[in-house]
């Protein structure tokens, strides 16, 4: 006899039984049940017990088994208080939700910030995280700043072979991120009501943290060779600012490098107004094209720029490893609150991700990914040539991961993503981008979240979307 089979006949018996009978209704004996499925008695009563601690029915010892009462329905609880006591929503929290949202099954993202599983070094740093694991010592507190050798690493980078002057790891924290790294940032070096600068547009996680932290956001026009200096000093004067956020590289949205004929004049106007230039590094391992501009950094000797570095966008999201770097009191600050923050980054990981990048993979996951960067980036502007011409950029990014695309006068770029997704594809639209009214109706396309084979595909739904 199969026990197993015995039981489930009888449990789908009983609940029968109980679906149509009113409560303290009496239910066949463990007797009646034996002889009618042929099952033991202990089979019988395992099978009720299961019953009774599902709460259908009850046992009652020397009178038998009962359906058991309907338990009623719990209230729906009344949350609506909360709406009074948080206030209003911060500014930029439902914008940062919808770029993380994972893309729907069957669509085909061109949209996000990190790499496709693909083009990530999973196996290389699961080989690291599991070696490190096993070390006690990985384990324990370290400094609260990171890991010594791992902050000289980012200070190396962020120097690009500058002289003296430039950051040293004593200079750097280490941080769950470059998210947490900004916010820390704005929060150490501004107080509520302050002006922040930004370009225009700009990083949408820049324009939440900068407003979560009770900051005033104002623009600085950027274009294709990044943020115009006679306008970022303009800002300065007309604002106060002493903040100015700049991705000098491949910058996110729009994949724009500062040119180099423009960097001198806007250290200028950051060193002329007293400021602070918060560099945002993110892409400085996304090379496609030729080689990337050191960092401003290196050319900054008297501590004007801050300096934040990320390892999550170049290699896997669940890298949380970044640096942000600081000289003088700014950097004392800087340190003070990222200790209050979080004490200190988790040992293994930090020291995981020193072993990569320190090692022969790192090099070779770069050159692997330069190459399939490039494919997917060739691929997406291929596929814009045949179905969308008139959304084809005049200047493709050089490196990165986005791509900044205008769409037509009178276009509403909320309505073309909303359509795109009913379509089957994911895209972002452009107005969260701008810290003011954008100018024009845009989209941000993403080449680094879905495969080249994909995107002939994914450009002919978004055209689709388009000519709705």
């Amino acid at each position: 006899m199969n026990d197993g089979n015995a039981a489930q006949r009888v449990i789908q018996d009983l609940r029968r039984l109980v679906a149509a009978s009113a409560p303290g209704t009496r239910l066949p004996s463990v007797r009646e049940l034996t002889g009618r499925h042929h099952a033991s008695p202990v089979t019988v009563s395992g099978a009720i017990r299961v019953l009774v601690a599902q709460g259908l029915v009850e046992a009652r010892p020397g009178r038998g088994t009962f359906v058991a009462a309907r338990a009623k329905p719990a209230p729906a609880p009344d949350l609506s208080w909360q709406t009074v006591a948080l206030g209003p929503r911060r500014s930029g929290e439902s914008e940062m939700t919808a770029l993380l949202a994972l893309p729907p099954t069957g669509a085909i993202p061109l949209s996000g910030g990190y790499l496709d599983a693909d083009l990530q070094p999973a196996a290389a740093l699961g080989v690291a995280l599991s070696r490190i694991a096993r070390q006690p010592a990985a384990w324990q507190r370290g400094p609260a700043e990171g890991r010594e050798d791992l902050r000289d690493w980012f200070a190396r980078q962020a120097r690009d072979g500058a002289g003296g002057a430039g950051l040293r790891g004593r200079d750097m924290v280490i941080c769950p991120g470059g998210q947490a790294a900004l916010s820390s940032a704005l929060r150490a070096l501004a107080a509520p009501g302050d002006t922040v600068l930004v370009e225009s547009p700009t990083y949408l996680g820049a324009l939440a943290a900068a407003r979560a932290g009770g900051l005033r956001v104002a623009p600085a026009p950027a274009d294709a060779d990044g943020v115009l200096p006679d306008q970022l000093a303009a800002a300065f004067a007309r604002t106060g600012a002493r903040i100015f956020y700049c991705q000098p590289l491949y910058a996110n949205p729009t994949g724009a490098t500062l040119a180099d004929r423009r960097r001198a004049a806007v250290l200028a106007a950051v060193r002329d107004n007293g400021a602070f230039l918060i560099e945002d590094d993110y892409a400085r391992d996304l090379v496609i094209d030729g080689t990337a501009p050191p960092p401003l950094a290196a050319d900054d000797p008297d501590g004007h720029v801050i300096y934040l570095r990320s390892l999550t966008k170049s290699a896997a999201p669940g890298l949380r490893i970044a640096a942000i770097g600081a000289r003088g009191p700014a950097g004392a600050r800087l340190r003070s609150a990222r200790l209050l923050d979080d004490f200190f980054v988790a040992g293994p990981l930090q020291q995981a991700a020193l072993e990569f990048v320190t090692g022969p993979a790192w090099g070779r996951h770069l050159r692997t990914l330069r190459l399939a960067l490039r494919d997917r980036r060739e691929a997406l502007l291929s596929a814009l040539r045949r179905h969308l011409p008139a959304l084809l950029p005049p200047v493709a990014p050089r490196g990165g991961l986005h791509l900044w695309v205008r769409l037509p006068d009178g276009a509403d770029d909320a309505d073309v993503a909303s359509a795109a997704a009913a379509e089957g594809v994911v895209v972002f639209p452009g107005r969260p981008w701008f810290a003011a009214e954008p100018p024009a109706p845009h989209l941000r396309l993403t080449w680094a979240a879905a495969p080249p084979d994909l995107m002939d595909e994914a450009v002919r739904r978004l055209a689709r979307a388009v000519s709705r």
